[in-house]
């Protein structure tokens, strides 16, 4: 059972409805158009289009964001995107005016099976934007716990732009964005789609990943001797303080946090537990740490000392929503890029 659903981040669901706004104005989506999400999990972006009157169709391997989805209204397919699937579609006469895939092309095993069917679901005028974290900011901000076993590929737009141009798609333009630590947001359409010209966009960041040298070797080789760092810093942290009978608790039970938290063999002599907003993953324990996940209200009761922020990514977001803990004198500590106690 997968236990991550889009629609408990407040600021996911922010980032959701300005990217429909954006898209509605910039490319005139309207009543007449389909919207098809891939990796849409609990509709959390697509309701936004539905808003509009936009039809749109979701397409999500796990049945129980799934099935919220369907909950809210959305058609959904519970099945896993690639060629095989385009084909269906597209034998039905279902096509995409516009193709979404944000968080997911990291994830499939076979990449260009996954690109191939986006050419097949894809309307000869249709667009596809598909957003990852982008791997020169994995680097630069030693987000070394981003690299777990759901993550087949580590991406920039050097290599993605070789992808897509294999299947017959062009990248027209890229945003930079500030999601999970620093992401790229492709725009691309068929090759043979006149009416979209690169912008000037796309050449310069393919040149600003040259000048980092992003297609050399050495650019990746110290990220070992970072990821180290960061790992005494934050024992000598949670040691010291558990020495001084300090309470530490940490939020959120992202898998980010497993991995961060396993490599720097952190276990519940250190950390009380871990607090989490989504009730599916409440009651159970982290992978090999075996710290427990409860609910936030245990947070308020055992008001910690410290409180360890392992989705990183959403810092803004979770201090705000714990600002209540400066009621008891608690801090904030984030471990990446490097340890800040706050």
């Amino acid at each position: 059972e997968y236990v991550y659903f889009s629609s408990y981040s407040s600021s996911w669901l922010a980032h959701s409805k300005e990217y429909t706004e954006k898209m509605i104005s910039r490319f005139s989506f309207d009543t007449k158009s389909m919207v098809i999400e891939v990796a849409s999990n609990d509709g959390y972006l697509l309701q936004y289009f539905k808003e509009n009157e936009i039809p749109v169709l979701g397409i999500e391997p796990t049945a129980n964001t799934a099935n919220v989805a369907i909950d809210k209204g959305i058609e959904t397919i519970t099945d896993f995107f690639g060629v095989r699937l385009a084909e269906e579609l597209s034998d039905k006469s279902i096509k995409a005016d516009l193709l979404i895939g944000n968080n997911v092309l990291a994830h499939v095993p076979n990449i260009l099976d996954f690109v191939g069917g986006i050419r097949k679901v894809l309307k000869e005028r249709g667009i596809v934007t598909i957003e990852f974290p982008h791997v020169m900011q994995l680097i630069k901000n030693n987000q070394f716990d981003t690299i777990y076993h759901e993550h087949f590929s580590y991406l920039s737009l050097h290599t993605v732009k070789q992808i897509f141009e294999s299947q017959g798609l062009f990248i027209f333009d890229v945003d930079e964005i500030n999601t999970h630590g620093g992401s790229l947001r492709i725009y691309a359409t068929h090759s043979a789609n006149t009416q979209q010209s690169i912008s000037l966009n796309v050449q310069a960041l393919l040149a600003k990943e040259y000048a980092n040298g992003i297609n050399k070797i050495d650019y990746y080789s110290n990220l070992q001797e970072k990821a180290l760092k960061i790992k005494l810093q934050l024992l000598q942290f949670l040691i010291t303080q558990k020495a001084q009978n300090k309470k530490i608790v940490a939020y959120g039970a992202a898998a980010k946090g497993n991995t961060l938290l396993n490599y720097c063999g952190v276990k519940n002599d250190l950390v009380d537990f871990v607090a989490d907003a989504n009730p599916h993953k409440r009651n159970k324990f982290l992978p090999a740490s075996h710290i427990p996940v409860k609910d936030e209200i245990e947070l308020k009761k055992a008001k910690p000392d410290f409180v360890l922020i392992l989705p990183w990514n959403l810092r803004a977001e979770i201090t705000a929503q714990l600002d209540y803990i400066k009621e008891w004198g608690g801090k904030f500590a984030v471990p990446i890029p490097e340890l800040e106690i706050f």
